[in-house]
């Protein structure tokens, strides 16, 4: 599913009411209806309606819901906020029609002064002030309406974006100026806005609603942001040949795990493992070799002269991918030897955890990276190697900036996981739940996609079927233990199903 700006939903729009051919009020209508279903759904029509509708055409949609409503008996109180004197010729259209529908309680057309309805518990607030068009923090009288109603006991329901947030990027917003919906009604696509930590505050629960606007131009307009699905993943997925053998999968390595973390290299190589890899081989000191060797006795264990950190670069003429990083520690030592293998490995990188913080504390060492390199940091790895950001947007601004430097891929791990691309694109991730928030989580996706890599995957491919799968096998794993007691290793273990689903 792609994710337009503002700027392109309006595009989009145009682009129907120009091909379909539809007018720009009869898409409203349609639109309206859509969204007045979706309200009947949930609330009947015991319940009392106050409409707020603001002067563009999130009011037109206002309005039209509002009579929508009414003409099905609910009992509808309407206010049109029309400070300037102007309203767009939709929201004109529609006030026209409102005003001509017997069954409105009431509607009130505010020029200049404006007395609040009381709202009271068991009422719903139709929220239409303002859509995916606003571009500046609210202020003056409707900051104080967002407030009055933020503060009542009724519920909201907002019309395609929740009054007062912006669809990007909202890191300069007056957070307390923003609507707090019980449910966002948005239209035909995602908002990026959604996507962020900071925003699930203002949407509750979010409904998408097809409004049938152009197939057609939605594969048009290249946006710069996708939302993937499972159907993608069906068409990346490689096939295993029924007379493949090991050496045809591919040979990974794993460098991971200091003295005392060598669970961190135990969970990248199960995944590994289990992503399809023919061989995996696990450098790691030497007093982790009993753990390693009875935990994962598929792989090959390789030591480095020093009992308890990486200190040696490695021979990777033999390995198709080497995942780096899980556990490794962040000694001088170690991070000499890791500069010095990333600067002579010509296979694909996988680059995680420490040695990303390595990276961090040397920044000059970013240069010197080779292209196609993967790099997965969760949001405060990001802002070490980046800087602080105020917010998610700043942060996923940061991330794929850094892919385009490097030309290379910035995985931005989170509820929904950015594969930021080297030519700016942003691929989103949408499996994976809260009981991933566990130690050694991220472990497991560096195994994952280093495997994959190692099967024969492209970055990018590897990049995006790796965090897919690895959130469907965390869904999974729920779905039967629950998000409480979900450990990384149960990860690893619905990887398996993970597969079967997308596969079959």
């Amino acid at each position: 599913m792609k994710i337009f700006t503002s700027a392109q939903i309006h595009e989009l729009d145009k682009y129907t009411i120009e091909n379909e051919p539809v007018s720009s009020l009869d898409l409203m209508e349609r639109a309206s209806k859509t969204l007045t279903r979706a309200i009947m759904e949930r609330w009947s029509a015991t319940v009392p309606v106050v409409v707020f509708a603001g002067p563009g055409n999130n009011g037109g949609d206002a309005l039209a819901v509002a009579r929508m409503l009414a003409e099905e008996n609910y009992q509808v109180q309407v206010y049109l906020f029309n400070i300037s004197g102007h309203l767009s010729p939709d929201c004109m259209a529609n006030k026209k029609r409102l005003q001509d529908c017997k069954r409105i309680k009431q509607f009130v057309e505010v020029m200049q002064e404006f007395e609040p309805p009381y709202l009271n518990e068991g009422m719903l607030v139709v929220d239409g002030l303002f859509g995916s068009g606003l571009n500046k923090p609210l202020a003056g009288g409707f900051a104080s309406l967002v407030k009055y109603i933020n503060q009542s006991p009724s519920e909201v329901v907002s019309i395609d974006v929740p009054s007062g947030l912006m669809t990007e990027d909202n890191t300069y917003n007056i957070r307390a100026n923003i609507i707090r919906a019980t449910v966002t009604l948005t239209l035909q696509q995602l908002k990026l806005a959604f996507l962020f930590a900071e925003n699930q505050q203002y949407l509750g629960q979010l409904r998408v609603l097809d409004i049938r606007l152009s197939q057609e131009g939605i594969e048009k307009i290249d946006a710069p942001y996708t939302l993937v699905e499972e159907r993608d993943m069906r068409s990346l997925m490689l096939d295993r040949p029924a007379f493949a053998h090991k050496g045809q999968m591919g040979s990974a390595m794993l460098i991971a795990g200091s003295y005392g973390m060598a669970g961190a290299a135990v969970l990248a190589a199960r995944a590994c493992l289990r992503s399809g890899a023919g061989k995996v081989t696990v450098n790691s000191p030497r007093r982790n070799l009993p753990v390693i060797q009875m935990s994962i006795p598929e792989a090959i264990v390789q030591c480095g002269s020093e009992e308890t950190m990486f200190t040696e670069p490695v021979d990777m003429d033999d390995y198709h991918a080497l995942g780096i990083g899980p556990g490794l520690g962040q000694s001088e030592q170690t991070a000499i030897a890791l500069i010095a293998q990333l600067r002579r490995t010509q296979c694909p990188v996988v680059v995680d955890a420490d040695a990303l913080n390595i990276l961090a504390n040397r920044r000059a060492w970013l240069q010197q990276l080779p292209k196609g390199i993967i790099l997965t940091p969760h949001p405060k790895e990001l802002d070490r190697l980046e800087g602080h950001s105020a917010d998610s947007y700043e942060r996923l601004t940061k991330a794929s900036n850094l892919a385009e430097r490097l030309q290379g891929y910035v995985v931005l791990k989170g509820r929904y996981t950015a594969v930021c691309c080297p030519d700016g694109h942003v691929l989103f991730n949408p499996t994976g739940n809260a009981g991933m928030a566990t130690a050694g989580s991220g472990d497991v996706l560096t195994g994952i996609i280093t495997g994959l890599l190692a099967r024969g995957y492209k970055p990018q491919e590897a990049c995006v079927v790796g965090v897919y799968l690895h959130g469907l096998a965390g869904d999974l794993a729920a779905q039967e233990l629950g998000q409480e007691s979900l450990i990384a290793g149960d990860i690893i273990n619905y990887l398996p199903q993970a597969f079967k689903r997308i596969k079959e």
